[in-house]
């Protein structure tokens, strides 16, 4: 049975942090939070499965879902997932476009198309997710075989912190790559989940008003 008034956010491993904080600093209680392991940003054509093998495990068990994902990579695979559930998900190609916002995003893009881009997750665990999940660190000539196209790194930073700043320019250096840094904060992702916030009924009918 359906829990009035509750929302599921199925999101991606990489945003559970930030999701996390929101909710606590919003005082939403009526959010809970299912993450996929952000590893599948390696493999995003296994993302669509592991996706809708939660939808259909939860349907039905929430008043709405969720989808705290782009594109990301998967061709359209999120989408079809997505509309086969009527469960909407955040716009964009990917959380880089939602920490950038659509316009600064593209104007990046515009800037320099080469570009590969880190968040304060991926600066976290890029020795894991990228050195060590693309095995460069085993074959260090594949470094110029995944990165040989890219010119940069742009940090887009959630947070203000001199210990990720300088990893994350020693994750540039480690591949090669010019370095640049854009303070985002949380971009569009608070106003995104406040949307699905204030569109859960409460048991009385009324909306949820966000805080």
């Amino acid at each position: 049975m359906a829990v009035a008034g509750k929302l599921l956010v199925i999101a991606c491993g990489a945003l559970a942090r930030e999701i996390q904080w929101l909710k606590k600093t919003n005082h939403w209680n009526n959010l809970d939070i299912q993450c996929l392991d952000a590893e599948l940003h390696n493999r995003p054509e296994q993302i669509p499965k592991q996706l809708e093998k939660v939808i259909q495990q939860r349907q039905g068990q929430y008043q709405r879902l969720y989808v705290a994902y782009g594109d990301c990579g998967t061709g359209g695979g999120i989408d079809r997932v997505i509309a086969r559930w009527g469960v909407e998900r955040l716009p964009g190609a990917h959380c880089y476009e939602v920490f950038a916002t659509p316009t600064q995003f593209q104007a990046l893009a515009d800037e320099e198309p080469g570009t590969f881009y880190l968040t304060d997750f991926l600066v976290r665990h890029f020795e894991r997710l990228v050195m060590e999940g693309l095995k460069i660190n085993t074959y260090p000539q594949l470094r110029d075989d995944y990165f040989g196209h890219y010119t940069r790194v742009v940090y887009l930073a959630q947070t203000k912190d001199d210990a990720l700043l300088d990893a994350a320019g020693a994750a540039a250096r480690a591949l090669g790559l010019a370095f640049d840094v854009r303070y985002t904060g949380l971009g569009d992702l608070a106003h995104q989940l406040e949307e699905q916030i204030i569109r859960i009924p409460s048991d009385n009918g009324v909306a949820h008003a966000a805080h």
